[in-house]
């Protein structure tokens, strides 16, 4: 498989899939993706512009994200904000990272470090 086929990369980091995720279902500019992604989270990840925008840059040399040439239909916020969309082949790494991430989670649940799916967390616990 060549580098740039998605089964071949490594766990991408957190803060990479949350903005992966961000850019799903709509084409955002960066202080909208910094706001979906603590919105999301519940506050639990807070990306910095300066953390957000290095991932930007490597997501951009990747070919997962790419930059809007126009802007989105209805858009009426500062016009020199920079719009970005995900590509086909980074919707198939955020894919195969949930994925993983799914298997990870069972593999925690056979373990019974998680409860079973549909079962609550008993109160107080972590699980």
């Amino acid at each position: 498989m060549s580098e740039s086929e998605p089964r071949s990369l490594p766990a991408i980091s957190p803060q990479v899939f949350h903005i992966l995720l961000s850019l799903v279902d709509d084409d955002l500019h960066g202080y909208a993706i910094i706001q979906e992604v603590a919105a999301r989270t519940g506050g639990e990840l807070r990306l910095t512009a300066s953390t957000l925008y290095a991932a930007m840059k490597r997501l951009l040399e990747s070919g997962w994200i790419e930059e809007r040439s126009t802007r989105p239909a209805g858009a009426t916020d500062d016009p020199r904000r920079r719009y970005y969309r995900l590509t086909k082949l980074g919707r198939e790494v955020a894919r195969v990272e949930a994925r993983r991430l799914e298997q990870l989670a069972a593999m925690a649940r056979a373990k019974r470090l998680l409860p079973p799916l549909g079962v609550a967390a008993p109160k107080g616990s972590r699980a």
